[in-house]
Formats: structure tokens, sequence, C-alpha cells
């Protein structure tokens, strides 16, 4: 269960949720909220006015870790969360699809984060102990206009210890 407080209007109202949660992330926004939960889901909350379930994100392995979610891309557009499997996962936040299955890491993916200033960018944490940088090769202008929030190459670089 999660309470939200608005420490304004001393409002509180909360988020059900039937199995054990992981972590959550929310939007920059603070209109979205991402609840992971140890079932392999990834709830997406609207927590502005009603609060509602939106969309539901699947596929990835999350069950004895804690495995971290975020939003991220153009307008935060996308949802990537890392796996047990040891990929990383992104799907399309409205959709629900997933767009890419990222492999690189040897150990459970424990957090993903989207570079604040390049949209582009994508990190991820592992058990590996490694750190890796996800981005783009390059970007079709024609293909963004039709579609604002589609990748189109990824390339990966890594830091290690």
């Amino acid at each position: 269960m999660i309470l939200i407080f608005n420490r304004e209007s001393g409002d509180q109202r909360l988020i059900k949720e039937d199995h054990n949660i992981v972590s959550f992330s929310l939007s920059k926004d603070n209109k979205f909220l991402l609840v992971s939960l140890v079932n392999k889901e990834i709830h997406l909350w609207s927590i502005e006015g009603s609060i509602r379930i939106l969309g539901k994100y699947k596929g990835h392995k999350c069950s004895r870790f804690v495995v971290r979610a975020c939003f991220g891309g153009l307008g935060e557009g996308f949802v990537a969360s890392g796996s047990e499997d040891s990929r990383v996962f992104i799907w399309y936040r409205d959709s629900g699809d997933v767009i890419e299955r990222l492999e690189g890491h040897s150990g459970a993916v424990n957090c993903t984060s989207w570079n604040p200033v390049n949209p582009h960018m994508l990190a991820s944490a592992s058990d590996d102990r490694t750190i890796r940088i996800w981005g783009l090769n390059h970007v079709d202008v024609n293909v963004l206009n039709a579609q604002p929030h589609a990748l189109i190459e990824v390339n990966e670089s890594y830091v290690s210890d």
C-alpha cells in the first residue's frame, strides 16, 4: 500500500496493490507513479485527480532482488527497468509494448536511469559490477516526426570497476 499525502491540503489517498512493492518512481511532473512489484509487473498510476491505474508493463524478471524502473526518453514517453535475467527492458509508456530488450550485462540489472539532459541516453547498473550507457547511433528526424517516442538504433558502452 502506498499513502499519498498532500502537505498543503492535508489530503491522504491510498494506492493498494495485491503484491509486495519492490520500488517506485515518480514522474518529473508529479502526475504519474511507477510501482514495481514482486509478481514481475510494473504498474503505471495516475496520481493527479482521482487515482487510477493506467497501464501494466510485463516481461522482465523480478522476484528476489530490488529492481528499479524509471520514466524517460522524449517527454518521458518510455518506461525502462532492469531485470534479473541480465537484460534491460524498455516499453512505450502509453501502450505498454516492449520495444527493446537490451543485452550486455552478466548479472541481475538492479537500476536504470535516463539521462536528464539527453533523452536518448540510458544507464543501467548490474550485479556484474558494471554500469552500461545505452544510446542512439543516430536519430532519423522523419521517424521521430511520425512516431515521437521511437528508438532507432541502440548503441552501448560500459564502465566497470
